[in-house]
């Protein structure tokens, strides 16, 4: 198969849909196919062309102004949206298979045009449901009149893969065909696992947490985490010298979250950076339990994929989110740590405070976060990508024949 890849970040760069699409591509690549990714190549700090790990990496010129706010971003969407749908037709060719995800916003529905004037069939690789995401959080309800264009590019497309069930229930109330959806889970990045006692413990010192219970929290600090109820936590355990709040990585909500500290005086919370991938096993296990967040509204929309990675290195989880959520059910199901809703946060502060004393209880959990993480790695992954995509090649040339298609 010739695959096509388009996403804004690739590797050597590591937002969470580099790191994801870089296992995957390489993977499939392995595996035999022909694989390209067509790229953000930034301010032309990275080259425009090159292979890495057998992957053709195509990259396209564009800003990077986010550090400008909501403008910028806009601004970075745009200029590779235009440079990556131009390459995009001077790349696809009839037969391909282009897979698509939803950064920028979607970009899939210029990719699917141009798809379907080449002949190419196409996957959207759903990681993010916008606009509601955006309407949610920044509450411009006039990105609605892009909600049927987006359904519409949905059902055109031979396939669109969602991260879990509540996303897959968007899709469907989209009109998308259950023979057209596949639930593929993210998985932690490949190759993470259980730190070694000496890492760990040298990470503990250097964060100054050595003898502490150590509440943790890793990852992008953006809009769609709850970041409200980790003050609130905090400032529960403000009284307790045993436990400490390490809050790694940065985004969009660090420079309020550490000025919301300061004001209220939470001596009890630092930050430090974002890990490297290498970094990633003992920042993660350095904390006796990991938060994953949630803001109610965006369950259907996104899924924390950080779960898995702290599943991986066999930590326990602390979810704070809507109580009927798939995030929630799976950490109750398998066992995997502590789950209560934003406005039952006395109900997370017992029972951190039991976890606290009762390391037995810390044990039982890492052992269940472990056995999960075995079905949940990129290999599964890989192996259910590998069906959905055989499966599509074999059914010869599409063209975006879609229940929409004009030709179906």
């Amino acid at each position: 198969m010739r695959l096509i890849f388009l996403n804004r970040f690739y590797w050597p760069e590591t937002p969470a849909t580099a790191q994801l699409l870089t296992d995957l591509a390489e993977g499939l690549a392995a595996a035999g196919h022909t694989v390209s990714v067509i790229a953000s190549r930034g301010a032309g700090t990275l080259p425009a062309r090159e292979t890495h790990e057998s992957v053709e990496i195509l990259r396209v010129r564009g800003t990077r102004c986010s550090g400008l706010g909501l403008p910028g971003k806009a601004v970075d969407f745009a200029t590779f949206y235009l440079g990556a749908l131009w390459r995009l037709g001077a790349t696809l060719r009839r037969g391909d298979i282009l897979i698509v995800l939803t950064d920028p916003p979607l970009i899939g529905l210029g990719a699917g045009a141009v798809a379907r004037l080449r002949g190419a069939d196409v996957v959207h690789w759903v990681q993010d449901i916008y606009p509601e995401l955006a309407i949610a959080l920044a509450r411009q309800s006039w990105l609605r009149l892009l909600r049927p264009l987006r359904n519409r590019a949905w059902r055109r497309a031979q396939a669109c893969v969602t991260l879990g069930t509540d996303m897959a229930s968007v899709l469907a109330k989209a009109g998308v065909p259950a023979a057209r959806q596949a639930i593929i889970p993210n998985w932690p990045p490949a190759g993470l696992a259980p730190a070694d006692a000496g890492a760990i413990a040298r990470v503990r010192a250097a964060w100054g947490v050595a003898d502490k219970f150590v509440v943790g929290y890793s990852g992008n600090l953006g809009r769609v985490h709850d970041l409200q109820s980790v003050l609130a936590l905090a400032d529960a355990f403000r009284a307790d010298p045993g436990v400490a709040f390490v809050l790694v990585g940065h985004g969009p909500q660090r420079a309020w979250l550490e000025a919301e500290v300061r004001a209220r005086g939470l001596d009890n919370v630092t930050f430090q950076a974002a890990r490297t991938r290498e970094e990633l096993p003992a920042s993660l296990a350095a904390a006796d339990v990991q938060l994953v967040t949630l803001q109610a509204g965006c369950e259907q929309l996104v899924f924390p994929s950080k779960l898995y990675g702290i599943a991986a290195v066999g930590r326990p989880v602390a979810f704070i989110g809507p109580a009927d959520c798939e995030v929630a059910r799976l950490v109750r199901e398998h066992e995997l740590g502590l789950a209560a809703a934003a406005d039952r946060i006395d109900q997370m502060v017992a029972a951190l405070r039991q976890l606290q004393r009762d390391p037995i209880r810390v044990s039982h959990h890492a052992t269940a976060a472990l056995r999960f993480a075995t079905s949940h790695d990129a290999a599964h992954a890989l192996a259910r990508w590998q069906t959905l995509l055989q499966g599509l090649h074999a059914c010869g040339f599409g063209a975006g024949r879609g229940k929409d298609s004009p030709s179906a």
